[in-house]
């Protein structure tokens, strides 16, 4: 029986990863395995994904739409040969991938008469503005959608909401769009009621020629950071970040991980649980940009966040 893809998009920071989790805590039943695609040598993603020991598979380092595209056609073929199947297959793309492209190698007849795409939902964060609609990679995102899923609507009010709701139906009339409170999507809008039903073919354009705009640096730490210099040190890169998130052990709280976000720029911690054995004690992503940020002010900013004393 063909296991039915629920492809999940959205631009950085948009709230992907807590609309995947809310599926996967709320499974009712379903046995459902997720693919994870972080922009980054870290996937800090995966980690945070309910029941990544088991069901979630992460790949790295890469935009599935283009460097990473046989890699996930890969990883779908071993989904698929499991025992027992999953019943449905969800993709996290990366905030900079264009899910037209990840659709056009869905398309693959191999691919489509084993695990056929079933819904594309786009995930947008509630406080963007309607004029921020006019990036390029962002209407693809959408346009590319299904269902369009508001995150953090407690962020803004009922004026605002509507704005941006009438905006996203005036790029893409035929979507549903719905409010996503904690990343809660309705199943009945992403997953198939009849599982013998078998979805339509999608028509796809020319593949676009790739055009590189973000790019991912990384952190670590084999020591815990000072939490009252590293929020020093975030305000400092902030201004240059398109998003960043991370875990980390902090000196305040030994033995505990906190996860760090920052997203439309709003950075957020969270306690992390106990920390990963043999894990670095600090791992951070940024994306910026190509050329906006370096390793070298990285890491002279990071590292002053150290506590030299331990």
């Amino acid at each position: 029986m063909p296991v039915p893809i629920l492809l999940v998009a959205g631009f950085l920071g948009a709230g992907k990863t807590t609309v995947v989790n809310h599926l996967l805590a709320h499974a009712e039943g379903r046995r459902i395995a997720a693919v994870v695609n972080d922009f980054g040598a870290i996937n800090i993603d995966a980690e945070l994904i309910a029941g990544a020991s088991d069901g979630v598979v992460s790949l790295s380092n890469g935009c599935i739409c283009c460097s990473l595209e046989g890699d996930l056609l890969r990883t779908l073929a071993a989904l698929l040969r499991r025992d027992p199947r999953p019943e449905f297959i969800v993709i996290e793309t990366s905030g900079v991938a264009d899910p037209s492209d990840i659709v056009r190698n869905l398309m693959d007849p191999m691919i489509w008469r084993e695990a056929p795409l079933e819904t594309v939902l786009c995930v947008v964060d509630a406080t963007t503005t309607a004029t921020a609609l006019n990036d390029a990679l962002l209407r693809s995102q959408l346009r590319a959608a299904d269902v369009v899923a508001l995150s953090k609507v407690d962020l803004v009010d009922a004026p605002a909401r509507a704005e941006l709701r009438d905006a996203v139906r005036m790029l893409h009339p035929a979507a549903v769009v719905v409010d996503a409170l904690h990343g809660e999507v309705p199943a009945a809008l992403l997953f198939p009621a009849d599982v013998d039903r078998v979805p339509t073919p999608r028509e796809t354009g020319p593949r676009r020629p790739a055009a590189e705009r973000f790019e991912t640096l990384s952190w670590t730490s084999d020591r815990p950071v000072s939490l009252a210099r590293l929020q020093q040190a975030i305000g400092r890169l902030a201004p240059k970040l398109a998003r960043a998130k991370g875990m980390f052990e902090t000196v305040e709280q030994p033995g505990e991980s906190m996860v760090f976000q920052l997203a439309g720029g709003r950075a957020t911690l969270a306690p992390g649980g106990p920390l990963p054995s043999g894990a670095p004690r600090a791992r951070i992503v940024f994306i910026a940009e190509i050329g906006v940020l370096s390793n070298t002010e990285i890491d002279r900013i990071m590292d002053a966040c150290i506590d030299q004393q331990i």
